[in-house]
């Protein structure tokens, strides 16, 4: 497909809004899966040091 201007590739031939907006709604569900992750990971590991003895 060839487009004529940054303004027709954004478009995306009247289907823009649904490819862009599914682009835009998979990077956050992956950034949020990033943080809880990370946060997930952060309680495990200070669960494990409350628990083993010193």
């Amino acid at each position: 497909m060839q487009w004529g201007s940054w303004g027709d590739f954004l478009h995306m031939g009247g289907y823009g809004l649904y490819v862009w907006g599914s682009y835009g709604v998979t990077l956050l569900v992956m950034l949020a899966e990033a943080v809880a992750a990370r946060r997930r990971h952060r309680l495990a590991r200070s669960a494990l040091q409350t628990e083993q003895p010193r």
